[in-house]
């Protein structure tokens, strides 16, 4: 939508929908859904599928799923049909800068990110995305005491077999010809400690020491980015397991506040430093 003034005005899209103006406004303070553009004069103006979107919300209500689990798939199939978790953010905030770093890098900022999740989030969900099962065995101890005080732990990778619903954490297997085998991400989404980081390795690298493999990063740690993180590997979850299509209720309940001017520019200043870092590290 690229002009605000076209858009729909949120009495238009509660005539579309059958949903009240004041039921849409709670959904948007508890949930962050639907996402207005604002007017200089606070007016909300709606893009034309979002009327889209709430009749998908309306319908997997109907199936009997919770307010919070039928948003997210809502959300999550909309910007990511592609089962790919890095594909999907940058559809939906093309602000991110990504980085090129090698894996010795990557995996150096997801061990630490596991660690303070570790440390100290409480009732975390936790997302992450191996490429290899041979990759995960080296992390499942880790993994394994993550889950242990999660709300859900939930790995991708190209295991012979998706998990049962009941095994900790919850193994699903990625296709092979799914975009997720080219991606290497960890998502914790929690109230007091959300952060992300997602990777895409370049292709053309058969010849290449592992460590050295260099892949496309995203990361944030500015809490609706990581809930939308989070949204995404929750509904490539339920696709590929159809038994766990209730994850996007298991998410931390409400619209977490974005974050501020200073956190972006330590989060600038991590990028610089990282940049310089992976360069020393690999000439």
């Amino acid at each position: 939508m690229n002009d605000p003034q076209d858009g729909l005005s949120i009495g238009e899209l509660a005539r579309q929908t059958g949903v009240p103006a004041a039921t849409l406004r709670s959904w948007e303070d508890r949930y962050g859904f639907p996402r207005p553009q604002r007017l200089e004069g606070g007016h909300r103006r709606y893009a034309p599928g979002d009327t889209v979107l709430v009749g998908q919300v309306l319908r997997l209500r109907e199936s009997g799923l919770s307010l919070q689990a039928a948003i997210g798939q809502a959300v999550a199939r909309a910007t990511d049909p592609a089962l790919s978790v890095f594909a999907g953010l940058r559809r939906r905030h093309p602000g991110l800068m990504p980085q090129e770093l090698s894996k010795a890098t990557l995996l150096a900022i997801t061990q630490a990110m596991e660690d303070e999740c570790c440390a100290r989030a409480e009732q975390a969900a936790i997302f992450a995305g191996f490429q290899q099962e041979r990759f995960y065995r080296q992390s499942r101890a880790r993994y394994q005491e993550l889950a242990r005080t999660a709300r859900v732990a939930v790995i991708f990778a190209d295991f012979g077999q998706s998990s049962g619903p009941d095994a900790s954490p919850l193994t699903i297997r990625i296709p092979a010809d799914a975009p997720l085998r080219r991606e290497w991400f960890v998502v914790c989404a929690a109230p007091d400690y959300p952060a992300f980081i997602a990777g895409w390795e370049f292709p053309g690298q058969p010849a290449v020491p592992d460590a050295r493999r260099r892949f496309e990063v995203l990361w944030s740690v500015d809490p609706p980015v990581v809930r939308d993180a989070a949204l995404i590997c929750a509904q490539i979850a339920g696709t590929l397991s159809p038994g766990l299509g209730h994850l996007a209720g298991d998410l931390p309940d409400g619209a977490p506040p974005p974050a501020s001017a200073d956190l972006h520019r330590a989060i600038g200043l991590f990028n610089r430093m990282t940049s310089y870092l992976d360069k020393r590290d690999n000439p």
